[in-house]
């Protein structure tokens, strides 16, 4: 389909720094600290911190008596905690080997998607400037579970890759922006793709979905994602991180609620920049780097 130049972006920002508040995490049957938003959890500085947030996150995201108010916060700790395994590569053994077994596989997939993404980011010098794009608040959770399944039955692929190109395009629907290659909207079309498997409009979410569902199909769904998705985007790294991503969902559908939370982070020459909702009204603001 095309090389995005927002994914790119984003994958930089996998490997890259966070926010480094003071905040503890919660967990299942107990809240946190109160913060004020993701800068205000801590980012983890070694590799027993990094094994213990995620051991407590990822099992409260997949606990049904999890407070909903606990869940964005805990989506938050989760990108932090990965983002600090991507600083620190050689803490993952390490970090792998501290959490409960069936965390374990969980974990890895999660790491391995972030990797693939920001080998993807990597492809070039990082930007000078910070971006001309414009930050919103995604749709709620269950409007877009709602998107996610009309697509899968107009088209048989499992919801579940649709949460995982959002997620990986734009952040599910937070960034308002076009691309250098000139592709638009939520699901990052170029305009004569969208002419050819889009109806209404292009930068509203549940027509993009739709959209990405027509063209997936036409590209060999669901019989054959990897294909499907290299249509999508010609890169294998991917393809990789867009599986990894929807496997985990459908191995348990909480799991699209951590990464509801996660934020935009913008990597520059002069830094990290968490870019908020409100974005450019609210300015960027530049982050600590998650090194122990």
């Amino acid at each position: 389909m095309r090389r995005a130049a927002l994914v790119l972006a984003l994958a930089v920002a996998v490997g890259c720094s966070t926010g480094g508040g003071g905040g503890s995490g919660g967990g299942p049957g107990r809240e946190g600290k109160p913060v004020n938003g993701p800068e205000g959890v801590a980012v983890p500085r070694n590799p027993a911190r990094t094994a213990a947030s995620l051991a407590r996150v990822e099992r409260a995201l997949r606990a049904p008596k999890t407070r909903p108010t606990e869940i964005n916060r805990l989506g938050w700790e989760q990108q932090n905690a990965y983002r600090a395994l991507s600083t620190h590569p050689r803490w993952l053994e390490d970090v792998v080997a501290r959490l409960p077994a069936d965390l374990q596989p969980i974990v890895t997939a999660n790491e391995r998607a972030g990797r693939d993404l920001e080998a993807l980011g990597r492809e070039g010098p990082p930007p000078t400037r910070l971006p001309d794009w414009h930050i919103v608040s995604p749709p709620p959770v269950e409007a877009l579970r709602a998107y996610y399944g009309e697509a899968e039955a107009a088209s048989g692929i499992p919801w579940a890759y649709f949460a995982s190109i959002h997620l990986v395009e734009t952040r599910l629907g937070r960034i308002r922006g076009t691309s250098s290659a000139g592709a638009q909207g939520p699901m990052q079309f170029i305009p004569e793709t969208w002419a050819r498997y889009g109806q209404g409009d292009i930068n509203d979410n549940r027509d993009a979905i739709l959209g990405a569902a027509r063209l997936l199909q036409a590209s060999g769904g669901p019989g054959d994602m990897s294909r499907a998705l290299l249509r999508y985007n010609n890169s294998n790294r991917y393809v990789e991180a867009v599986e990894s991503y929807a496997q985990l969902m459908l191995s348990d559908e909480r799991a699209f609620l951590g990464y509801y939370g996660w934020q935009v982070y913008y990597p520059t020459s002069d830094g990290t920049f968490v870019l908020p909702e409100g974005y450019p009204r609210k300015p960027a603001r530049k982050v600590s780097s998650p090194r122990g």
